[in-house]
């Protein structure tokens, strides 16, 4: 009896212990613990553009997706916590940092083929993380083919989340993730909700957005 108590006892601490070190790969709402946890790419404009083909658009709610794993967002690395004021928060910045079309449409044209889509292909070519949140301008990794009308809903996101970061209700580094992760699901990622019209926190929504974006979803 003794020896057996003595094996019980052992048995609770190894899991006890394998708990500890492994703690649950899901949060609320089914997604990962660690969603959104991976470091952002600096921008490098001299990224490969993936082969063609060999992208998938995904999609959720009825909204789609870039692939991951062609797509999975870039930042730029002039852009920091420390300066948004200079940057991301100043009216007209992002003028500043928007490559020129006749670069994008070239890049528009080859990320198109990665994407199997045809010539000509209808639809915005969108910085997953926007250059309002600090994006990529012109790295291949940060840049699809989103197919809809223009503006369409992720600018929307893009807006709310640009307003968030400005009025200080979160991290800049924390909108990106969100966006970069999963545009669709990015307020609840980022600890946020909308309530009659303005982001706020979803833990105190009495805490909202006092500043608002230029609309440009950009």
């Amino acid at each position: 009896m003794i020896i057996r108590r003595t094996t019980l006892a052992a048995a609770a601490l190894a899991v006890l212990t394998l708990t500890a070190c492994h703690p649950s790969t899901t949060a609320s709402g089914g997604a990962p613990a660690s969603a959104g946890s991976a470091v952002l790419a600096a921008d490098d404009p001299n990224a490969p553009m993936p082969a063609a083909g060999t992208c998938k658009e995904g999609s959720r709610d009825g909204q789609p997706l870039p692939d991951p794993a062609c797509t999975p967002g870039a930042v730029n690395p002039a852009v920091t916590q420390a300066n948004i004021g200079d940057t991301v928060c100043k009216s007209g910045w992002t003028k500043t940092v928007r490559p020129p079309t006749s670069k994008t449409n070239r890049m528009k044209a080859a990320s198109a083929r990665s994407y199997g889509l045809p010539d000509g292909a209808q639809g915005e070519y969108d910085h997953l993380v926007s250059l309002e949140l600090g994006g990529g301008p012109d790295d291949p990794r940060n840049l699809w083919v989103e197919p809809g009308t223009i503006p369409n809903p992720k600018d929307a996101v893009e807006n709310k989340l640009h307003d968030a970061v400005c009025s200080g209700l979160i991290p800049l580094a924390t909108a990106q993730k969100a966006i970069a992760g999963d545009w669709v699901t990015a307020y609840d990622d980022a600890g946020l909700r909308v309530v009659n019209g303005k982001v706020c926190l979803r833990d105190n929504p009495s805490r909202c957005a006092t500043r608002g974006g230029d609309g440009t979803g950009e």
